[in-house]
């Protein structure tokens, strides 16, 4: 059984308990910890180990916490990234703290995306609560936008794309449309978003299949 069979046979079996409560919203929802603790038995069954490491990316001007979930058979492997921008300042949180809350809610989304979990329908996707622990507002981005910060013109301050966010798959979905050439759509894009060298490059070759 190859690595992806082995991974959708996980998926299909997995069941992440919603075990923590938020009591400021009133609602239940799972961590990455809940995640990893039902992954576990399933990935030792099919022989497989699961690793989960951070990093820091700058990303127009702020700091991102980007996640990557990694399965392997120890020949091959496939990983999912997530990314939880940092916020500036948190009440009642020093440096460190800021940085941990975004690393685990980075990794939420990235096992979420490993294993297909979808959490649309969760409160703690959802709820508005300004000090709820599980959503803090640095936002991860394969749900929420970058704050759009209002230039001294009064126009809005361009998003950053990243690969592997909600943004990156309406872009390319975008690209799909005829009409524009590369130049335009290069353009376009640098228009709305703030992205990277790295990152466009990577969006190109991805589309490089377009008649443009």
């Amino acid at each position: 059984m190859s690595l992806i069979q082995k991974l959708i046979k996980i998926q299909t079996e997995l069941k992440a308990p919603k075990s923590q409560y938020n009591s400021f919203g009133k609602y239940n929802y799972r961590n990455s910890e809940d995640i990893l603790e039902a992954a576990k038995p399933l990935l030792s069954r099919e022989g497989l180990a699961i690793l989960i490491s951070d990093s820091i990316e700058l990303v127009g001007g702020r700091f991102y916490v980007k996640s990557t979930a990694l399965i392997t058979d120890g020949t091959d492997s496939t990983e999912v990234s997530a990314y939880a921008r940092e916020e500036e300042s948190k009440k009642g949180m020093d440096g460190s703290q800021v940085t941990g809350a975004s690393s685990s809610y980075a990794r939420k989304y990235a096992l979420n995306g490993l294993f297909a979990i979808d959490d649309n329908k969760d409160s703690d996707h959802s709820n508005t609560g300004k000090d709820q622990q599980e959503a803090p507002r640095q936002s991860m981005e394969t749900k929420t936008k970058t704050e759009q910060a209002k230039s001294k013109d009064g126009r809005k301050a361009p998003e950053a794309l990243i690969s592997g966010t909600e943004n990156w798959e309406k872009v390319i979905t975008k690209l799909t449309e005829k009409g524009k050439t590369e130049l335009d759509w290069k353009n376009e894009i640098k228009s709305f978003y703030v992205i990277t060298e790295k990152d466009e490059k990577l969006l190109f070759e991805r589309m490089s299949w377009l008649p443009f």
